[in-house]
């Protein structure tokens, strides 16, 4: 199959990283620190063709890719890009941008069309000319909840969406409601073995990124990470170390470490003792990105305790969840006495993610439900 991404570039400078680094043979086209890399990977070993659209590419020839960068602070930019999202027909850019996909279209010939979320630039009549032009197949891969996060550009394309993958079963729900046409609860995130394994760190990187405890993620705003920041502020009096590419509330700069994506971030969660993966306040039934890889690189990993996490893992053999601050304080102070156990626990959970959560494995089961849909017809 011929599938195009219609996606958002988060990263420019580590995509053009991977670029230069690339083996002969290889062309990366989207950056290690976005998921959608190891799906392409995953697809084109499974014998598709994968192409992008960049659809937070300005199409006007003067602007410029910024890296994401989120901030609780009200910005001029997050101010005209809240006032685009509620009416994105006014906006010239955006309709210049959903001409050139149909351009693009045109010359890729798409058997399949995925958007990973958070679309606010593709219109729903963009889509269903897409859908019409070329037959295609349409998939929504959503982490996040469409009622939190959703734009009304999404919610109104609900209904020509024929599949959407969603790693939280509760959003799949809400998919539903919202009119999917097949919505499958099934994690986006998983592991790259050749990736996501072990890293021997240099003295300096040990000294960098060693602590007792390490976070790396989002934290802002805080109406959505609430939990994840009461979690660490409750560890505020061990050895916590902090990194993230966006801003970080007050109450925990002191334990802010810098940006950390792609190898790095991974070379980081090699450093703590103990991985500390709180979800965010939406993700009621789990399945972040963080959950799959901190085992895939040998990490010991506490998490909250999400419905998901037991369906996915056996919690105290593959890795430990707890019920609140106080009770993760307890587990936190206990492990870190206990080398052998959180040695043991991790190397189970590596040992499982590499067997049950590739995403080879996902890729294979997501080509399997587009051929049924396709084979049935209830794309139309």
């Amino acid at each position: 199959m011929r599938i195009l991404f219609v996606a958002s570039l988060h990263h420019p400078d580590v995509l053009e990283e991977a670029k230069r680094n690339a083996p002969p043979g290889e062309d990366p086209i989207f950056p290690p620190s976005q998921g959608q890399y190891f799906w392409v990977k995953a697809l084109r070993k499974l014998g598709h063709t994968c192409g992008v659209f960049w659809r937070s590419e300005s199409a006007m020839p003067w602007a410029k890719q910024r890296q994401l960068h989120m901030t609780q602070r009200l910005t001029p930019g997050r101010a005209v890009s809240a006032v685009m999202a509620r009416v994105p027909t006014l906006n010239p850019d955006y309709r210049l941008r959903n001409r050139h996909l149909l351009d693009e279209a045109a010359a890729f010939q798409p058997d399949v069309i995925v958007l990973p979320g958070d679309n606010s630039v593709i219109l729903p009549d963009t889509l269903a000319e897409l859908k019409r032009q070329h037959n295609a197949t349409l998939v929504y891969g959503c982490g996040t909840s469409p009622i939190v996060f959703s734009r009304p550009v999404e919610r109104a394309a609900a209904p020509l969406i024929d599949l959407v993958i969603a790693n939280d079963y509760y959003h799949a729900i809400q998919w539903r409601e919202l009119g999917a046409k097949r919505v499958v609860a099934l994690p986006m995130s998983a592991i790259d073995p050749a990736f996501h394994h072990p890293y021997e760190l240099t003295d300096q990187e040990q000294a960098e990124y060693g602590c007792d405890v390490s976070f790396v993620g989002t934290l802002v705003p805080d109406n959505l990470y609430g939990e994840r920041i009461a979690a660490l502020e409750a560890l505020a009096d061990f050895n916590l170390g902090i990194w993230s590419v966006h801003e970080v509330p007050s109450s925990l700069k002191r334990f802010y470490r810098g940006p950390a994506l792609g190898e790095q971030m991974l070379r980081v969660t090699c450093g703590g003792k103990i991985a500390l993966n709180p979800h965010g306040d939406f993700m009621r039934y789990g399945g972040n990105m963080r959950l799959f890889e901190a085992c895939g690189v040998g990490a010991f990993q506490i998490v909250d305790d999400r419905p998901g996490v037991h369906e996915w893992f056996r919690v105290d053999e593959h890795l430990v969840t707890y019920r609140d601050p106080a009770h993760l304080r307890k587990l936190v102070a206990y492990y870190l006495d206990h080398e052998s156990e959180r040695a043991q626990i991790a190397a189970a959970g590596r040992r499982h993610v590499r067997e049950q959560h590739t995403y080879d494995q996902r890729m294979t089961r997501l080509v399997e439900l587009i051929n049924e849909i396709r084979a049935s017809g209830s794309k139309r």
